[in-house]
């Protein structure tokens, strides 16, 4: 696990499984008529977990943290057997009297995210933590069950996903489906802070952004040849980062939580974005990623957003956002997502004798309070859907990604419109079966070439 991805203050989704195996707010839609979105008589919520990775295993445990009213884990679903067995040892070790998932509510493989959710009634609640290609298709079956959801970000790839989960959005808002979207710096409460003192402000007119993960080798966005024997589509989804269909890649991946916290911060989605990229020192990798990305994004007033995201070792690390105001600067996030250490400067240098305000520590963990808010909502019955904002701070990042990658101009109209979908048939995939994306002759996948390939990404 990098450094960068856990807090000081505990444990985050992507490194909890690790972790256990070794030892503002909300943003509210207006609902219709629709399911019950409370508990049972007992006041339990029960959760179902869909996909049993490390942010899965992580989320998990962070439902079963909630002080408010029992919760209880129900049944697990994954496409990988030792997957889910790693994860509920974790989460048995960690929560063992809300664990409660006899072998027979384990199940595995791609229609295991089905019978997983049919162990769950009104007020409780599936948790979607697969690669985000399937995230359309688990999220239409909550929606037939009429339960709530957590999903991890990003929400969708690619266009023609984004506009289904708009659409599907819009239907779990008629069933008053309490749904909370990974994107957990919203509920930072140092940001929520921030952001009330910029809106007040506090640093005058947003001038211009800057955004950087610039790290070293992160998750599994750099791969080699599929393994002797290893079914293909096995691979892909084992090392979901390296493949566009599967998790966005690097930029979706990675970076989509500066650019939301900048946005969130500015108010406003930008209307287009140039950018650069590329690849370095690869050797036999046969990922998708560039090493390197530099996105320009234009908001409609003209101001900028910049952001620079580099995987490459031994190189100068930064993980943190900024906003340029006339009346000085913002800090929003201060190294990886927790804590923020949100910060006002008068002037655009951070020195001490210039600061007028600091966020005072310590900070409460985003990831348990996403939870807590998330939980909160069920139990009161209040709206609470964050699947339009989660798929907006998707095909924004998705934008800023088809940029460096073809090497053009992309407007958010033009990215909303495009026909390219990375995976139309994962609905249908199969253990065993064909992946989305084949290896050719050599072992190797299309990757994209700026200037040469400008219509689609590969």
């Amino acid at each position: 696990m990098q450094a960068s991805d856990r807090s000081k203050g505990g444990r985050n989704r992507r490194g909890f499984l690790a972790d256990a195996a070794a030892t503002a707010g909300a943003a509210a839609l207006v609902a219709n008529a629709g399911v019950y979105a409370y508990a049972g008589e007992n006041n339990t919520i029960r959760l179902a977990l869909v996909g049993c990775g490390g942010r899965g295993t992580g989320a998990a445990s962070n439902a079963m943290s909630v002080k408010h009213g029992p919760v209880k884990l129900v049944a697990m679903a994954d496409v990988f057997e030792d997957r889910l067995a790693n994860s509920y040892r974790a989460l048995s070790r960690r929560h063992e009297k809300q664990v409660d998932v006899p072998d027979d509510r384990k199940f595995i493989g791609f229609d295991a995210y089905r019978h997983a959710m049919d162990c769950l009634g009104p007020g409780d609640v599936v948790i979607l933590t697969t690669p985000p290609a399937f995230r359309w298709v688990h999220f239409t079956y909550a929606i037939q069950k009429g339960i709530n959801v957590f999903m991890e970000k990003p929400v969708t790839v690619d266009a023609p996903t984004t506009r289904r989960m708009l659409d599907l959005a819009k239907q779990s808002v008629d069933k008053n489906m309490k749904v909370g979207v990974g994107l957990m710096c919203r509920h930072c409460k140092a940001r929520q802070e921030l952001y009330r003192r910029i809106k007040d402000g506090q640093v005058g007119e947003i001038l211009t952004m800057r955004a950087y993960r610039m790290t070293g080798p992160t998750g599994s966005a750099h791969v080699g040849p599929v393994p002797k024997g290893m079914n293909e589509l096995e691979y892909q989804i084992r090392k979901f980062h390296a493949f566009l269909w599967a998790s966005g890649g690097a930029v979706s991946d990675f970076l989509i939580h500066n650019i939301d916290e900048c946005c969130w911060m500015k108010d406003a989605w930008p209307v287009r974005a140039i950018a650069s990229g590329g690849r370095h020192y690869r050797g036999n990798m046969v990922d998708q990623n560039f090493d390197h990305y530099s996105i320009e994004y234009t908001f409609a007033d003209g101001t900028k957003l910049y952001v620079d995201g580099r995987t490459i070792p031994n190189c100068y690390r930064q993980f943190a956002s900024f906003a340029h105001g006339t009346k000085g600067l913002a800090v929003i996030s201060t190294a990886a997502h927790t804590p923020a250490k949100c910060r006002i400067y008068d002037g655009h240098n951070q020195l001490r004798e210039k600061l007028k305000w600091a966020f005072p520590q310590p900070e409460p963990n985003p990831y348990q309070v996403e939870w807590d808010d998330l939980i909160d909502a069920i139990r009161a019955d209040r709206p609470y859907n964050e699947v339009e904002r989660g798929a907006m701070a998707s095909i924004v990042t998705s934008m800023g990604r088809m940029a460096a990658h073809t090497g053009q101009e992309i407007t958010l109209e033009q990215m909303f419109n495009h026909d390219h979908e990375f995976a139309p048939n994962v609905d249908k995939l199969k253990l065993g079966g064909p992946a989305p994306l084949q290896a050719d002759e050599n072992g190797r996948y299309p990757v994209p070439n700026p200037g040469i390939t400008t219509k689609r990404e590969y």
